[in-house]
């Protein structure tokens, strides 16, 4: 298992990694993650980045439902 969040692989990061969570707002949290906040490149903590990408499985699992149904409404159209 990777360990590049953990111990000697944040010593070399300022503050050891913590700081304040660009989403959650939650101070001295290890914000070790990367993502795009509204248009910027910010910190934040792995419980902001965990929720984002079940938010994100969650909208692709809707457009997977969505998608089928919509492409067999035009299907019977074209067959009337």
């Amino acid at each position: 298992m990777s360990k590049n969040h953990r111990g000697s692989g944040i010593r070399s990061l300022a503050n050891h990694g913590r700081g304040t969570c660009g989403i959650c707002g939650k101070t001295d949290i290890k914000v070790l993650y990367e993502q795009e906040v509204n248009g910027q490149q910010t910190n934040i903590c792995k419980f902001c980045k965990a929720a984002l990408k079940n938010k994100a499985r969650v909208e692709a699992r809707k457009a997977v439902k969505e998608a089928p149904a919509a492409e067999e409404a035009p299907t019977e159209e074209a067959n009337a």
